[in-house]
């Protein structure tokens, strides 16, 4: 654990090293050989230089992914890209249509839940030949961080960041009420100050409606437990995924949670469309929102003019224990690509290119190479800065180890999550209800039964 947390230090460390901002030697271009066999062969057997590259995300992380792919064709005359992006769900809903159909894109923006299931559905590439022969360059890379793309024996996926959960909160309406927020809540400081919030200005609290999948992990790891393990839910009873639900249950009793109508016709998981920054009245707004470090800045592209947005820990029972480091997003290769050499080659551009990272900006969490990191932090915004501070300062010292990927049919786990919030909030069941029917439909979901 110690080390772990060391090794990510150091790299957070060597971005905020604002004062050694000197070029790579590579003057933003890969250093490491292309594995030329491999794309040789590729074109012999009707590779194609055109390749698809698909992610989720805001419109910001949208134009610099773009802005990024087009810098690796000028670079590459030989190469284009169709460019796809969507909203979180829709974007995991055309991947299952696509890997079904085995059309998948050629690159593919890949989450740390999901990878396993992918992997044991051989939809992606191991990348390790690539990262043996140095397509793929890792010399600058912790093992930890590699190794946060390994499932069995393999390298399926290359992190693009690191970063961790993150409440995103409306520091201006807070500051202008003489409301603090503290790191590392507890459950009840945190319920007592959206009780403070609701009575001081009307705003509600937005626990992540419908989109807790995270969320519901963080409060059962303040328990010591994980929410899967092999063929079962990783606690013991419905007992321990009660608190969880209470938050929502107490939060509509007393009113200070939102009421869900107000996302029938919003998109849910989307930051333009956050409560946080999103709506008319307090009735329809949230003084915080559930999200990860690296979408401070995007958050606060999409904030009302004049608010400024803060940031600090998810709340828990027992902080340290739940609270971790993880890698933002992975990009991964899958086995329907015509030319895995060439999107190896790419995968490389964005762990090693310093024009690239001068584009993103660190968008998706902190570089994993500690030479990048350390060669765009002077480039770096307030609102990046702010982000790396809080990974150095408050989570860092403050976390534990990141729970293992979740097996198959977490999918169908996390809907019945939803559908029981869902029912909760609009009074249909309780807390102790909806603890019952998870504990019960999710080991039913997850031994096959």
């Amino acid at each position: 654990m110690k080390k772990k947390l060391a090794l990510g230090m150091a790299i957070i460390t060597a971005l905020s090293l604002t004062a050694c901002g000197g070029n790579s030697g590579s003057n933003g271009t890969t250093a490491a050989p292309g594995n030329t066999e491999a794309a040789e062969a590729g074109a012999s057997a009707g590779g194609s230089n055109n390749l698809i590259v698909s992610w989720w995300g805001n419109q910001t992380r949208n134009e610099r992914t773009q802005e990024a792919l087009d810098l690796y064709s000028e670079q590459n005359p030989e190469v284009t890209f169709d460019g796809q992006f969507a909203e979180w769900a829709d974007y995991w809903n055309k991947l299952a249509t696509s890997s079904a159909g085995h059309s998948l894109p050629d690159v593919v923006q890949m989450d740390y839940k999901y990878l396993k299931q992918y992997v044991d559905n051989n939809l992606l590439v191991d990348l390790t030949p690539y990262i043996e022969d140095g397509t793929i360059d890792v010399s600058n890379v912790s093992e930890n961080m590699l190794n946060s793309g390994k499932v069995g024996d393999g390298i399926y996926a290359i992190s693009l960041g690191i970063n961790a959960p993150a409440l995103l909160y409306n520091k201006t309406l807070l500051d202008e009420n003489g409301i603090t927020v503290k790191d590392n809540m507890t459950m009840d400081e945190f319920m007592d100050l959206s009780r403070e919030i609701y009575e001081k200005t009307g705003y509600k609290t937005n626990v992540a409606y419908n989109n807790g999948d995270n969320f519901i992990e963080y409060t059962v790891r303040s328990e010591g437990k994980v929410l899967f393990e092999e063929g079962k839910l990783g606690v013991d009873s419905a007992d321990q995924l009660l608190p969880f639900f209470q938050i929502y249950e107490i939060g509509m009793n007393e009113g200070w949670h939102v009421d869900p109508s107000i996302f029938a016709e919003r998109t849910i998981g989307s930051v333009e469309q956050e409560p946080l920054v999103y709506g008319s009245t307090p009735a329809n707004m949230s003084w915080c929102a559930f999200y990860y470090s690296n979408q401070l800045t995007a958050m606060q592209k999409a904030a009302p003019e004049g608010m400024e947005i803060g940031m600090t820990t998810w709340p828990s029972d027992d902080p340290v224990v739940s609270n971790y480091l993880k890698p933002s997003q992975f990009f991964s290769i899958t086995v329907d690509s015509k030319n895995p050499a060439e999107a190896a080659k790419v995968l490389d551009f964005f762990t090693n290119s310093e024009d690239c990272n001068n584009i993103l900006l660190a968008e998706r969490g902190v570089p994993i190479s500690s030479l990048v990191a350390e060669a765009i932090a002077p480039k770096l915004d307030d609102m990046d800065q702010e982000v790396i501070r809080y990974i150095n300062e408050v989570v860092t010292p403050n976390s534990s180890t990141l729970n293992p990927p979740a097996p198959d049919s977490s999918s169908e786990v996390y809907d019945l999550i939803d559908k029981l919030e869902e029912k909760l909030c609009y009074g249909e069941i309780d807390a102790a209800q909806a603890a019952n029917e998870l504990f019960e439909g999710g080991n039913k979901i997850m031994s096959g039964n």
